[in-house]
């Protein structure tokens, strides 16, 4: 059982955590974890011990595990002197292992579809590219291949992708974003950082070629942007074409 977090301990002597020695050095933790190859479920599990823990695993695990799981595009993403996601690596890290489904009117689909962790999923900047107008792709933008999910009764087979700008703050995108007055969800917000949404769809910032890199039908793919440069959608996916029929 994940023990209730103490917000109020910072490395005190009342941490229940002391308790047989006191803590152990974060040299010490980043050792295990390092053994561990930063498994996500025990820095999570550790991180609802205490706040000191908390504190360790937002500032130091989460950052490890992002660098060990995707390290050419955490690189990438902090050259040129972008520090966006310094201090949100646990953002970073849920965006690379969880498909947050869909719910509650976020997208048009009719029946919801839950979240869920998926062990390994890739990324890359070339097909980020495909989701990006002409005149923005000069920004960088990975997005991860289609999470499938099949057989969605009326909605047919859905594919969700997720992906995170570089530099978001200064992209030709949120420029864009700005100028349309491109609205916001009103009611959702981001699953991996809680800020708000930014609507794709309604900002009229969907090219054509998305649809080709997913394999989806067209003007059947939608995706939001939130403040902080990371991306959420989903698609209705074009059926599966049969070997005999292809060779036809």
């Amino acid at each position: 059982m994940i023990a209730a977090k103490q917000y109020r301990c910072i490395h005190s002597s009342s941490c229940a955590c002391t308790k047989g020695g006191g803590h152990l050095s974060e040299e010490l933790l980043a050792l295990v974890f390092n053994h561990s190859n930063w498994n996500p479920k025990l820095i999570a599990t550790i991180s609802c011990v205490c706040k000191w823990f908390d504190d360790l695993a937002k500032r130091s695990l989460w950052k490890e595990f992002c660098k060990t799981r995707a390290p050419k595009m955490m690189l990438d993403l902090q050259s040129c002197g972008s520090h966006s996601i310094d201090g949100n690596w646990r953002a970073l890290a849920k965006l690379l292992i969880y498909c947050p489904g869909c719910k509650d009117g976020l997208f048009s689909t009719t029946c919801p579809i839950p979240g869920h962790f998926v062990y390994r999923t890739r990324f890359s900047k070339t097909s980020g590219r495909s989701f990006l107008l002409p005149q923005c792709r000069t920004d960088v933008l990975y997005v991860s291949d289609p999470c499938e999910h099949l057989d969605q009764g009326d909605d047919g087979d859905v594919g969700f992708f997720r992906g995170i700008f570089k530099s978001f703050q200064v992209s030709k995108v949120k420029k864009m974003l700005i100028k349309r007055s491109g609205p916001m969800h009103q009611t959702q917000v981001c699953p991996y950082c809680k800020a708000k949404l930014w609507n794709m769809v309604a900002a009229d910032m969907i090219p054509s070629s998305a649809s080709c890199r997913l394999g989806a039908y067209e003007d059947c793919v939608e995706y939001y942007v939130c403040l902080n440069g990371h991306v959420l959608g989903t698609c209705t996916l074009l059926p599966l074409t049969d070997t005999e029929d292809a060779s036809e």
